[in-house]
């Protein structure tokens, strides 16, 4: 990934740190996106604030990217949010409009933005995050597991829009990823059987990569032991 200008939503995140962690590592200078500001970033990064669930907003913050960098060649969309609540505890369904808003909305404004200059690199990468929780929906995440499988909808549309343009679009789906904050909410649980957040954005880091170029509309489980 030496010298590829990647864009990373939900950087500040503890799997979005990871990505930006790893494709810097692998050579790749990295635009971090977020709602946070955020000004630690590794050499040959810059940090870039924006609400990604507005088109306007994730629109300037990409063409920031650009002026920036010169140019886009990939783009990771982790920028994402999650909470279990059962249909009955709904009072309006604003959960579902949230869910909504965070996961597909922030990633299909994204895309959008960054389109134009994926196509321009000749061989621009888009790679999601899914969810294996919106393979097979479970009580009390329906408002979740509807957002996110339309996010890995989106990926697969995309993969075939974009064919005949040189992008590839691919998602992972990851089980329950091991972070703070999921230990704390589930204090009880075997946390070794969990995803490393490190080991997703290994695999993210490879669809991202000129090695993954002929793999597109993938939706790849990365699940741990799960």
């Amino acid at each position: 990934m030496k010298d590829q200008v990647v864009i990373v939503t939900g950087a500040a995140g503890q799997l979005g740190r990871a990505v930006v962690d790893e494709a810097a590592a692998r050579g790749a200078r990295v635009a971090l996106i977020d709602h946070h500001a955020d000004s630690a970033f590794p050499a040959g990064g810059r940090a870039f604030k924006a609400d990604l669930t507005s088109l306007p907003d994730a629109t300037r913050a990409v063409e920031e990217v650009a002026a920036h960098f010169g140019r886009i060649d990939a783009l990771a969309n982790v920028a994402g949010g999650f909470r279990w609540q059962t249909l009955a505890q709904s009072a309006d369904l604003s959960e579902f409009d949230r869910m909504h808003a965070l996961n597909l909305r922030t990633c299909a404004n994204a895309c959008k933005a960054a389109l134009p200059h994926l196509k321009k690199s000749g061989a621009g990468r888009i790679v999601n995050v899914g969810a294996m929780g919106a393979v097979k929906g479970a009580s009390g995440m329906g408002a979740y597991a509807a957002s996110k499988a339309g996010v890995m909808r989106l990926t697969e549309a995309l993969a075939d829009e974009l064919k005949l343009d040189g992008i590839t679009v691919n998602a992972v789906l990851p089980s329950i990823i091991d972070t703070p904050q999921n230990r704390a909410d589930m204090p009880q649980a075997d946390f070794s059987r969990w995803v490393q957040p490190v080991e997703i954005a290994r695999v993210i880091a490879f669809l991202m990569s000129a090695d993954a170029g002929a793999v597109t509309g993938a939706l790849l489980p990365v699940t741990g032991r799960t």
